[in-house]
């Protein structure tokens, strides 16, 4: 199982990561109402490097971007659930309209986007790019959606 880090404790780990010879890779998303999607998403990402990094979106920042009836699932919840998937390393918590700051921080060798990017639309590319990483774009074609999933439901 991965460990739901703050911060500091997870540039600590990568630090260590890297110390010892591995790669890191870097996913980010709400993860609201987990999905096929998001598994192929985050499995996509894994095979990039050896470490996994997953940011999650904060209940504000998801508010933010998907409306006040969202999310579904709090931070911590979703948090614990993506951290259970045998993909994921390290999983964080993040506030800031883009995860640009914990790009800065951890520098990972490869930030991961899913298949709604191109590598020309992902909104950290000149962030990667200033510290010599690269970007990915893994996972299915977009087809699945927290958002489809609640109208559906209704």
């Amino acid at each position: 199982m991965g460990e739901i880090l703050d911060r500091d404790a997870l540039a600590a780990r990568v630090r260590q990561d890297r110390a010892r010879g591995l790669t890191i890779a870097f996913a980010n998303g709400a993860f609201d109402l987990l999905h096929v999607g998001h598994i192929r998403y985050l499995d996509g990402a894994r095979r990039e490097a050896d470490r996994l990094v997953v940011a999650i979106n904060s209940d504000q920042s998801v508010r933010g971007l998907k409306g006040a009836n969202r999310p579904v699932l709090p931070e911590a919840d979703r948090a614990e659930l993506v951290a259970a998937l045998r993909a994921v390393d390290y999983v964080v918590i993040f506030d800031e309209p883009t995860v640009a700051p914990l790009l800065e921080l951890l520098t990972p060798d490869v930030h991961c986007k899913g298949t709604d990017y191109t590598l020309e639309t992902v909104p950290e590319r000149d962030t990667v790019r200033a510290y010599g990483g690269r970007i990915a774009i893994v996972g299915d074609p977009k087809d699945h959606s927290t958002s489809d999933l609640l109208s559906r439901l209704k």
